[in-house]
């Protein structure tokens, strides 16, 4: 359905976006773009949906080249693909009321007679597990996970084929984030979407996507089935990112990886690897040759002169890299507010 090729966007001398390729599969599908903050995620986002120029590469979209677009085809494209933004108090605006905020987007893209865009606003209102009468409610008299609903309701109104999910619960405390990763995972079956979803957290994109890729930087440095990704890292960035994620079960906790320092000012990227200067395993190659993605197994790729010694268990962080479990999940107990797993999850995709 989308496929970005060797996109670069600048802001001056910025390198936001550095070469960076996708592809995104008709739905239900997700890929997870995961990264610090600063790695490229949401400017690649939203430069999928035209509110970021490009400055090299090419996006398309079922075949179509979206710099091309023009006219009826470019609002045909803005109806296939929308976006929940991270922060729905920034996306809503505070004086209209939820049902006026749908219905808005409904009457710009003709998708219903005005007569009838009241009706079909509460409609949307209840197929994201909120009360009709919540329409006549402004924002500010709704929690933060109640706001994110209506974001996405508003988002489905147009019924849109590709969603980019910018760190949708972010903002949210445990309980609404667990209601809102469900709301989502009914959502891509029901009505087949695509999306990306842009994350810190790899718990998240356990649960929710398929494919999963790594940006440091601006750049792609790992990328690959979800499942495996998690299960046997091949770059030591992606280990110490997955590191983080918190275990429930004690015996499979263990030692975070600490990266050292910042990253580098993405103006002036260091020479060779972009991640030497905070990397573990960096030798003197590393230093001078940048690592071209190459194949690490079935469908994955990586940036890395040592992923066979990451692969094979080199030791970062006082640990061995093989062999170590896979991520808690940590979203099996959000919905009961405990902290040991719940038997059961509606959105398990494994």
């Amino acid at each position: 359905m989308l496929e970005v090729r060797d996109l670069s966007v600048r802001f001056g001398p910025v390198r936001a976006v550095d070469g960076v390729s996708l592809q995104l599969a008709a739905g239900p599908f997700g890929l997870g773009l995961v990264g610090e903050s600063g790695s490229g995620k949401t400017t690649i986002g939203r430069a999928v949906l035209r509110l970021a120029r490009i400055s090299g590469g090419q996006i398309r979209f079922e075949g179509a080249d979206l710099a091309t677009l023009r006219g009826r085809a470019l609002q045909d494209y803005r109806r296939a693909a929308q976006i929940v933004f991270q922060d729905p108090d920034n996306s809503l605006d505070p004086r209209m009321r939820v049902g006026s905020s749908i219905r808005e987007a409904l009457g710009a893209h003709r998708m219903v007679p005005r007569r009838q865009s009241a009706g079909r606003a509460g409609d949307l209102l209840a197929e994201v597990g909120l009360d009709r009468d919540f329409a006549s409610r402004y924002p500010h008299q709704l929690s933060g996970g109640q706001r994110q609903r209506v974001a996405i309701a508003r988002a489905l109104s147009v019924q849109p084929r590709l969603l980019v999910l910018d760190e949708p619960t972010s903002a949210l405390d445990v309980r609404a984030q667990a209601r809102v990763l469900s709301l989502i995972a009914r959502l891509r079956t029901e009505r087949q979407l695509s999306y990306l979803l842009i994350t810190h957290n790899f718990a998240i994109v356990s649960e929710l996507c398929e494919q999963t890729a790594v940006l440091y930087l601006g750049r792609i440095v790992e990328s690959g089935p979800t499942r495996e990704l998690l299960q046997a890292p091949a770059h030591p960035y992606t280990e110490a990112l997955r590191s983080a994620v918190p275990e429930i079960d004690w015996t499979a906790r263990r030692t975070r990886v600490v990266l050292p320092g910042e990253p580098p000012d993405a103006a002036s990227p260091p020479p060779g690897c972009v991640f030497h200067p905070r990397c573990p395993l960096a030798v003197s190659r590393c230093r001078t040759e940048v690592p071209l993605l190459r194949p690490a197994g079935p469908g994955r790729l990586v940036a890395c002169h040592r992923a066979e010694e990451v692969l094979a268990g080199a030791v970062i962080g006082g640990q061995p890299t093989a062999g170590l479990p896979r991520p808690a999940r940590v979203a099996q107990c959000y919905s009961a507010g405990r902290t040991a797993p719940v038997a059961a999850r509606p959105f398990r995709l494994s």
